[in-house]
C-alpha cells in the first residue's frame, strides 16, 4: 500500500543541499515522489513511497546518517529530536512526463 507523509525541519536550503549530497544520487527504493518546499519554520518535505517500510528503510539507512553527519560537521554535539511526521491516506499521484 502506498504511503504519503510530510514533515517540517528548521533548516535552510544550504543545509538541505549538504544532507542531499551526503545521501547520494542513488534513487531510494520505493520512492514515488519527493518535494521540498519553503515553509515558515524552514523546509517542508512531502513524500510518496510505495510503502511505509520503504520510507523507514531509507530513513534509517540513508537519511539519518546523512543528517547526523551534516549536523556534527556544523558543530552540533547533540542531535535534535526528529521532526513530527504526518501521515496521509494517499488517493492518487500524477507525475508529469
Amino acid at each position: 500500500m502506498s504511503y504519503a507523509m510530510l514533515y517540517d525541519v528548521p533548516a535552510d536550503e544550504e543545509m538541505y543541499r549538504q544532507v542531499n549530497k551526503a545521501i547520494g544520487d542513488k534513487k531510494p527504493e520505493g520512492l514515488v515522489v519527493h518535494l521540498v518546499l519553503q515553509a515558515e519554520s524552514g523546509l517542508r518535505h512531502i513524500g510518496v513511497w510505495d510503502s511505509q517500510q520503504d520510507w523507514q528503510r531509507f530513513h534509517d539507512e540513508r537519511l539519518e546518517p546523512a543528517v547526523h553527519a551534516v549536523l556534527t560537521a556544523a558543530g552540533f554535539t547533540e542531535m535534535p529530536p526528529g521532526p513530527r511526521v504526518q501521515e496521509f491516506r494517499l488517493v492518487d499521484v500524477w507525475i508529469g512526463a
